[in-house]
């Protein structure tokens, strides 16, 4: 049988293109198997025992053994040390007394002595006293001789210090003796109290210093008399500022933009709720006034709760007086210039008289925080031992029979 022929003719085959040179808009895989190694290993952590997890480690295996003992150890070292911390804060001598509501001195009007029945905290919460003081006395008694040194303090209430706004009112720079003349250059967490137009000037000032915290500047104050065991003497207790701030604040926060402080603050002008200027505060020491006042200082350490108290005085223990070793027991007599308003926000002002140990001012938290801490490891370590000699397997059982 013949083969069958066939009539298609054979096609050309189609000649390939040669190869277009590489270039930016036509090369999208350029990378070789050698770097594309590289990169995978540049990706790889290093051979380090740190980064390959192979450092030595230790995991406890909490055991009855093991957990009961720290529960016993750790009450029977906690308790003992929160009873001798407690101990130490109750050694430390303190009164306080709350002047919130104290009435108003005899003043003379005329003349005429008038004897008014308000409070001073009725005063100056009527606006037409504003930049004056009311004056009034309060007299307590020191059951016990207060020895060694002795701290005045002022205490405030319901007042917060730690609210994020108020905190930040403040320009750190200015406070250094930097941008005291230039409005533009004080913080803008300043506002409202960044500057000011003075009565009878139609110019803007810079505030010195600014902020709400410096305008909330704390302005009683306090003097302290001995009046003896039966108020038969009237001894003036001397009170001193030097040291009342942190050392720190004192030398690197707070600095005086110069020597002569009324040029250095020629062009500024003081915070509304202030009557004086800040190169007035302490004008009979250098060292005092301006923005390294102590007074000022303590104040713009804001405090971190609501109630708070602030080192107002230290009481100098001359030697050869009354109060070389402290304040001997007996009556006291509080003069107040009583100026700052705290009844429009319901908190109260009081003064507190304290010694202190090596632990600080009296305080009973941290000594109760030890015995509670210890006593609920007591107690739970107790209880963990009864449950695990009811319930915990014994030596000798055959778990395949427990199966």
């Amino acid at each position: 049988m013949a083969e069958a022929e066939t009539n298609a003719t054979p096609q050309p085959q189609a000649t390939p293109e040669p190869p277009k040179p590489a270039t930016p808009e036509n090369n999208t895989n350029d990378v070789t198997p050698i770097e594309e190694e590289e990169q995978r290993e540049s990706r790889r952590p290093k051979a380090t025992a740190f980064k390959q997890q192979r450092l030595p480690a230790w995991q406890p295996i909490l055991t009855a053994g093991t957990v009961l003992p720290t529960f016993f150890i750790i009450g029977i070292i906690f308790i003992p040390l929160g009873v001798g911390l407690l101990i130490t804060s109750e050694n430390v001598n303190e009164i306080q007394i709350d002047y919130t509501q104290c009435t108003r001195d005899n003043y003379t009007q005329g003349n005429q002595t008038i004897s008014p029945s308000s409070s001073c905290a009725d005063y100056v919460k009527n606006v037409s006293n504003f930049g004056t003081h009311c004056n009034c006395t309060v007299e307590f008694t020191l059951e016990n001789d207060f020895k060694g040194q002795v701290f005045l303090y002022y205490g405030l209430t319901n007042y917060f210090q730690n609210h994020r706004r108020y905190v930040r009112s403040r320009d750190d720079y200015q406070l250094v003796g930097q941008k005291t003349n230039d409005v533009n250059q004080l913080a803008t967490y300043c506002e409202p109290y960044r500057s000011i137009v003075p009565p009878g000037s139609n110019d803007s000032l810079p505030i010195a210093p600014c902020g709400a915290i410096a305008n909330s500047f704390f302005n009683d104050s306090f003097s302290l008399t001995f009046l003896g065991q039966e108020s038969q003497m009237m001894a003036p207790v001397t009170l001193r500022y030097k040291g009342i701030a942190w050392s720190t604040d004192k030398s690197t926060k707070f600095k005086n933009p110069g020597d002569n402080l009324t040029e250095a603050f020629a062009n500024t002008y003081h915070p509304p709720n202030w009557h004086k200027f800040v190169y007035e505060l302490d004008p009979d020491d250098d060292t005092n006034n301006g923005y390294e006042n102590e007074d000022f200082i303590v104040w713009m350490r804001t405090a971190a709760l609501p109630n708070f108290r602030k080192l107002y005085r230290k009481v100098y223990h001359e030697d050869g007086s009354h109060f070389a070793h402290g304040l001997p027991a007996g009556n006291y007599l509080l003069n107040i210039q009583y100026a700052y308003p705290v009844t429009k926000f319901q908190g109260t002002k009081r003064i507190i008289l304290s010694t202190s140990s090596w632990l600080g001012g009296k305080n009973i938290f941290l000594g109760v925080a030890y015995i509670v801490t210890g006593s609920l490891c007591i107690i739970f370590g107790c209880l963990f031992l009864c449950i695990h000699l009811k319930h915990g397997r014994r030596q000798g059982t055959d778990v395949n029979a427990l199966g």
